[in-house]
């Protein structure tokens, strides 16, 4: 029998982050709302009681590659907050090469925009729950 896990995922951003969470038992992805971040920080205290509310058991945190697999500056400030989320709560912390997933997520918000679907979904919170997804698909990733 697989082993069931609830994933929160983070699209890390210095302005907001998209957060998500999934089910691997029956592979259900949901976005949440968009989290408030200044200058790249959550508030921390609002952050812990949503991960306390949803008990996770995995956290993926989108790394920001640039498209010739180089690291920048946002991309250290995501494995920070990885490190800092897997500090604060002894949770299993995966970094996911997130490239892509918030123009995929923008793409199919439009659409879903087009066909009348599209409730009040944000992209990243939508590029959230794409990393999760891709998780399903290839479950791995790097610690940050």
């Amino acid at each position: 029998m697989p082993e069931h896990h609830t994933i929160m995922s983070f699209d890390f951003g210095t302005q907001k982050m998209g957060i998500a969470v999934g089910q691997s038992l029956i592979e259900s992805t949901n976005p949440l709302a968009l989290f408030p971040m200044k200058d790249g920080i959550p508030d921390w205290p609002t952050l812990l009681k949503l991960v306390q509310q949803w008990q996770p058991n995995i956290f993926l945190v989108g790394l920001p590659l640039n498209m010739d697999d180089s690291e920048s500056e946002l991309s250290t400030r995501a494995r920070k907050f990885a490190r800092r989320l897997r500090h604060q709560t002894n949770i299993q912390t995966w970094m996911i090469d997130e490239r892509l997933t918030t123009r995929t997520a923008r793409e199919t918000l439009q659409r879903l925009q087009q066909n009348g679907q599209a409730k009040k979904l944000q992209a990243d919170s939508l590029a959230a729950a794409l990393l999760i997804e891709n998780w399903y698909l290839d479950p791995h990733g790097i610690q940050p």
